[in-house]
């Protein structure tokens, strides 16, 4: 029967949070993890209101809803987590009468069907505005090159003092070249290799070469779960997706502070298909720092290709980390407050079982 129950439960294609009697978190199912943007294991215990937005007075109905264990229904509010924009939901509160004091609430967003499909349809939007990117970028790259030679064919002839301007020229137009570069790894970007990978073999590379060079201002620690199995990936998109994430958490840390590289197992963790129960993900890589944190206006839209939380950053290193993490059949997302960034990646493993 509790096999059913679990299937049940991360079958259930609405967010569903189960209350305990402190008005804490006690579990969520995997469409409430999409909703919230976080795991099952990091939400537990945190105040449910802390997290949920409700734009209604709805805590004393909710109060007395628990105490005569009576159900409670709330339509047509709006509802956020902080770091999203509300959707207009319909909230359904029961008691679980085996554990006097816990509830269950079901989200469901009026427009279920386009809640379901946002990630795909940003993921398309990218995907195109990429393909026009690289197009342009193929474009832009030819006459550059022309612009770069005639400016090295006149400082041949200039005086010292106005090989200033040429100088410009070709830094500038090589500057432009490298970030069209970039962009136009996303459309030669191969499909991953798969293969069974030591997570901790590729953090302790990139470790040793971040402390050997962008990272050398800083401190890096590990935090390894030594039990974690192989994940089911690809060992040289992995270190790029990796190595990206410590250089950004390098260049946002302030002069001796501290990177933090974490992994741990988490078997609930699962993210939900459109054709699917979902995909378990279990292996967890998460990358800390102690910098400012992201702005505001960027949280929710920083892995889309050109968002930057630098003043001269291309916006390109965390949408390709993003695509390559996606291509995997992984999730990566961010959390972010002054003084803590978190960038988890979940991942599969290359078994069927932890330990096998």
């Amino acid at each position: 029967m509790h096999a059913a129950l679990d299937t049940i439960w991360v079958s259930l294609p609405i967010p569903a949070i189960l209350v305990n009697a402190g008005d804490k978190i006690a579990e969520i199912n995997p469409a409430a993890e999409g909703f919230f943007n976080t795991s099952n294991r990091a939400i537990n215990g945190v105040p449910l209101f802390d997290r949920l937005m409700v734009d209604a007075p709805l805590e004393a109905a909710y109060h007395r809803a628990r105490e005569h264990s009576t159900p409670l229904f709330v339509n047509d509010v709006d509802v956020g987590t902080g770091d999203r924009a509300p959707l207009q939901c319909n909230l359904k509160f029961a008691p679980v009468l085996e554990h006097p004091g816990f509830m269950i609430l079901l989200l469901a967003p009026r427009e279920l069907a386009g809640w379901m499909s946002q990630t795909q349809t940003v993921k398309s939007a990218a995907k195109s505005a990429i393909g026009m990117a690289e197009m342009l970028a193929h474009e832009i790259k030819n006459p550059l090159a022309g612009i770069t030679g005639a400016a090295q064919l006149l400082s041949m002839g200039l005086e010292p003092k106005d090989l200033e301007l040429t100088d410009l020229i070709v830094e500038e137009t090589r500057r432009i070249v490298k970030l069209l570069e970039q962009v136009e790894q996303f459309g030669n970007l191969r499909e991953p290799i798969r293969q069974p990978v030591n997570l901790h073999d590729i953090l302790d590379r990139v470790r040793r070469s971040a402390l050997l060079g962008f990272g050398a201002h800083m401190t890096i620690t590990d935090e390894y779960d030594p039990s974690l199995p192989p994940a089911l990936g690809d060992i040289d998109q992995l270190m790029q997706v990796i190595m990206n994430l410590v250089k950004n958490a390098a260049e946002a840390s302030p002069q001796g502070g501290t990177i933090r590289l974490r992994t741990y197992y988490e078997h609930s963790f699962r993210l939900r298909r459109s054709d699917s129960v979902g995909q378990a993900l279990p292996l967890q890589v998460e990358v800390w720092d102690d910098g400012p944190g992201l702005p505001d206006e960027i949280k929710n839209d920083i892995f889309d290709p050109f968002v930057s939380g630098r003043e001269n950053g291309t916006g390109l290193g965390l949408a390709l980390a993003s695509k390559i993490i996606s291509d995997h059949g992984g999730w990566i997302s961010v959390n972010s407050v002054p003084g803590r960034t978190v960038f988890r990646m979940s991942l599969p493993m290359a078994t069927t079982q932890k330990g096998a």
